[in-house]
This record gives structure tokens, sequence and C-alpha cells, in this order.
């Protein structure tokens, strides 16, 4: 890949890693950091990426990056505030917070398939090469996510 090649990819594909690794996190300074991480390595391996290759290779670095973030996050901070949350949505609340709820309370995998999938449209193929998920994994994982999520957005007390 040639310098040209890398910044036509920064233009390109920063606002969805971006927007992808942001809607896990929810934080924007670790987002930032993580897809600054992704785009550094990428640099720094540009000589050995086919231009064409590049945006599943970003997004594979990027969401590794994210996993060992979260992890990283989980060894340092307990949150308890989570376990006391979890599941109440008080009457009023708008939809978004209702999805970002039933979204929260998915494993770190199931997540990111969703985000994956639902929001950035990629193909069951895609998502294998990003997350290193064989094709029927991703799949199966996908459709457990979407049922735990179904359960939980049809429960009476999480409806608006």
């Amino acid at each position: 890949m040639t310098e040209k090649e890398y910044n036509e990819c920064v233009n390109e594909y920063a606002d969805n890693v971006y927007r992808f690794i942001y809607k896990n996190l929810r934080n924007e300074e670790d987002a930032r950091d993580v897809v600054q991480s992704a785009f550094e390595k990428m640099w720094r391996n540009r000589e050995t990426i086919d231009y064409a290759k590049s945006k599943s290779f970003l997004f594979t670095v990027a969401y590794n990056q994210m996993i060992d973030h979260i992890r990283k996050e989980k060894r340092v901070v307990l949150k308890e505030e989570f376990r006391e949350s979890a599941g109440i949505v008080l009457p009023g609340n708008d939809i978004k917070r209702v999805l970002e709820q039933a979204l929260d309370r998915l494993n770190e995998t199931q997540k990111s398939l969703v985000m994956l999938k639902d929001y950035e449209g990629y193909s069951y193929e895609e998502i294998g090469k990003i997350t290193g998920l064989s094709e029927s994994q991703v799949k199966v994982y996908l459709h457990r996510a979407r049922v735990q999520l179904k359960e939980y957005l049809v429960k009476m007390d999480n409806l608006i």
C-alpha cells in the first residue's frame, strides 16, 4: 500500500471504524485511542497490506484493539453500577436508550457481531475475517445474540 492509498483509507474508513468502536465502548476518548492505534498499526505495516484488503485489515485490528481495551478495563474497574442498573428501564425512556441497554446485556463477542452485521452491514464472511471466527460460528453467535435481544426487548417492563 502506498502513502496515497493509506491516506485514502483514512479518508474513506475513519468514520466507520470510529462509529463501530464508539458504539461498543461508549467513550469518545477510548474510541479515538483505539482507532488511532489501528491506523498506526496499519501505517507501520503498509508495505505488506494489499490496498484491496485494507478495510478488512483495519476493522480486524480495531476490533482486536477494542477487545484488548475492554479486557484491560474489566481488570482495572469493577462495574457495580452496571449490575445495579441492568434491566431497569424507566417509563418514558426513548427507544435508543432501550436498544443501548439491550446491547449492553450482550457479551463482547455478541455485541460486536450485532454491530458489524446490523449497523455496519458486513457479510458473515467479512465478519468472520474481522473477528477470527468461522462463518458458521458468526451465524450461530449472531442468532443467539438476536434471540437474547428479542427476549429483552419484548418484556413488558422494557417496553416504552
